[in-house]
């Protein structure tokens, strides 16, 4: 499928100079009023929207001199995307926090309030969907999810809205998708869901993945824990394998690890000489600022967000300087 001129000039407003998309992501919600909570030792409901709002916004204005786009959720981050830096570009969250856990398989819902033609009247650049996916799970309930995107895509193609799919892998069986076992399936999830949502019928114009295996069980990784689920140039095949399955441009999220776990992801991924486009990085960069706020307020937040939370998300940007542009892997020419 040919992309608008509309998505094109979007596309363009998320990257940097290069054609990367070097981006910030702060659109958690249930996991963010839960890790505020959690560090300040009270329950829920003491975190109120307010302070929700005010977290995001003050990620939004020191990080994002640094990104080239910031992901935000409409609930709680419209301040913080009024308070970004110029040159950065704005994605908004269209699905719920979390699945609905009353049925099996995960199942996505959207913002009861919102549509594409919506966030694209709140400024935004982009539409992003989180789902989570497994390859493994049961025919009927992928069917569910096919049909979901299938609808999202058509909303976004539209209005003329980019459309970020970011589908994240899971266990049907229940097991722990931070452990061995899952981390020697791993490639499989991400491979087979890359080669899924690059089907024309989705309309997806950036896949947001996962990387296709686990730092912590390369042997011999930076981060390397004592168990091994592959050598290193098993890892960078599998780096390799997804991204030769990718019809549509890719970029990596950093799924809640660490910033020293996920920069060694990226340095594989260059090793690997993947043509991955960019990041949408969350957590890598500001989550250890949690506790400073939950104790210490703003003030201690912004300081430490200046400091800490910029060497890391310039840590990000250096290892994503091996990544390809966008265009190259959208059949774009550079000059459009």
């Amino acid at each position: 499928m040919q992309l608008s001129e509309g998505k094109i000039k979007h596309l363009n407003a998320l990257s940097n100079k290069q054609g990367v998309i070097a981006a910030a992501a702060m659109d958690q919600r249930g996991s963010l009023r839960k890790s505020i909570a959690k560090a300040k030792n009270a329950p829920e409901n003491q975190v109120s929207d307010d302070m929700m709002s005010e977290f995001k916004e003050i990620v939004a204005r020191v990080l994002t001199p640094h990104a080239s786009a910031i992901l935000l959720d409409p609930e709680f981050g419209l301040p913080a995307a009024k308070a970004r830096a110029k040159n950065a570009g704005l994605l908004l969250a269209y699905e719920e926090s979390g699945y609905d856990n009353t049925k099996p398989g995960r199942l996505p819902d959207l913002l009861p309030h919102l549509s594409a033609q919506r966030i694209k009247d709140h400024g935004a650049d982009a539409v992003k969907i989180l789902l989570y996916y497994s390859p493994f799970e049961k025919e009927e309930i992928n069917d569910i999810k096919h049909a979901f995107i299938e609808r999202v895509g058509a909303e976004c193609e539209a209005v003329e809205i980019p459309f970020f799919c970011e589908f994240v892998g899971y266990d049907p069986a229940g097991g722990d998708e931070k452990g061995l076992e899952f981390a020697k399936n791993k490639p499989d999830v991400v491979i087979k869901s890359m080669e899924e949502f690059g089907k024309p019928q989705y309309r997806i114009d950036v896949l947001k993945v996962e990387v296709p295996i686990n730092a912590e069980f390369v042997l011999g990784s930076s981060v390397y824990k004592g168990q091994a689920a592959y050598s290193r140039e098993q890892a960078l095949e599998f780096f390799r394998k997804a991204a030769d399955v990718a019809r549509k441009p890719f970029i990596y999220l950093s799924a809640g690890v660490d910033n020293a776990q996920f920069v060694e992801s990226l340095n594989m991924a260059a090793e690997a000489g993947t043509d991955y486009s960019g990041v949408l990085c969350g957590r890598a960069t500001w989550k250890d600022g949690v506790p400073i706020y939950a104790k210490d307020g703003a003030k201690a937040l912004e300081d430490w967000l200046s400091v800490q939370g910029v060497k890391n998300i310039n840590a990000v940007n250096e290892a994503i300087k091996p990544a390809k542009p966008w265009y190259a892997k959208a059949g774009v020419a550079a000059t459009a």
